[in-house]
């Protein structure tokens, strides 16, 4: 078994898990490629577990250019989700700014059904779905403000600021070169900094588990019990994960 892999067992990843991984291919510090190390994550998942990728456009689909190609856009998230998307077997759910792709044997079902959502991170997202399938968030790299995942309990609970009033139409073009066009809710977050990091102070071993693969720290959680604990939290106060933005 390789080093990597071992860490990676290690960290709490198991033989048929479902896992989305947001990466810093940086702070791995490695050699390896990124095609390297994502073959690596999935000989720990094996063939009858699933990986995840964000595969997030926001940056270059937005409402002035609002073109979306489930084959062309490239993720605006890093290497390691533009290599996954070209390799073997990976799928791609249809969304205009928070497209997911997936590889292994869950793929299909995760992201065939986001199309059917008009929000970002929506009931049908494979952010949300990952909870009906017991899965684990891994953040590869001091990243865990990234964690998307929260949008879509933000949504749930309707916190004020997370999206838009006024919906957006795309043009979507899927594999066959067919184009749609569909409106969406776009997220807000104007005069909020998102604090993901706050996470932390809500759940404890082994809902979230922290080590080190190659030379990066990363963090595993259930996204069940993140479910659970953050809306909890946002029962208490709903503007727990953000705070608002002091202008100078």
């Amino acid at each position: 078994m390789s080093s990597i892999r071992k860490q990676l067992q290690d960290l709490g990843i198991a033989p048929g898990d479902v896992v989305l991984m947001h990466s810093s291919m940086k702070a791995l510090g490695t050699d390896l490629t990124s095609e390297g190390f994502l073959l690596e994550l999935m000989q720990v998942l094996t063939n009858e577990g699933t990986l995840l990728l964000p595969a997030l456009t926001y940056e270059t689909v937005t409402p002035e250019n609002p073109f979306f190609s489930i084959v062309e856009s490239a993720p605006c998230v890093g290497i390691l989700p533009k290599t996954f998307m070209k390799m073997d077997g990976v799928k791609r759910s249809m969304h205009p700014t928070h497209s997911v792709c997936a590889w292994g044997l869950r793929a299909s079902e995760l992201t065939r059904e986001h199309i059917n959502d008009n929000t970002p991170v929506g009931p049908n997202s494979p952010f949300i779905l990952l909870t009906d399938y017991k899965g684990k968030l891994l953040f590869v790299g001091d990243i865990l403000h990234s964690c998307t995942f929260m949008h879509g309990l933000e949504e749930i609970v309707n916190t004020p600021y997370v999206l838009n009033e006024d919906m957006t139409e795309y043009t979507l073009t899927d594999a066959t070169g067919k184009t749609s066009r569909k409106s969406y809710y776009t997220h807000n977050f104007k005069g909020w900094e998102q604090e993901y990091t706050r996470i932390r102070d809500i759940l404890t071993y082994p809902d979230i588990r922290t080590g080190t693969v190659c030379a990066a720290p990363c963090t595993l959680i259930d996204v069940n019990k993140l479910k659970t604990a953050a809306l909890e939290r946002f029962q208490e106060d709903i503007l727990a994960f953000v705070s608002p933005i002091t202008l100078p």
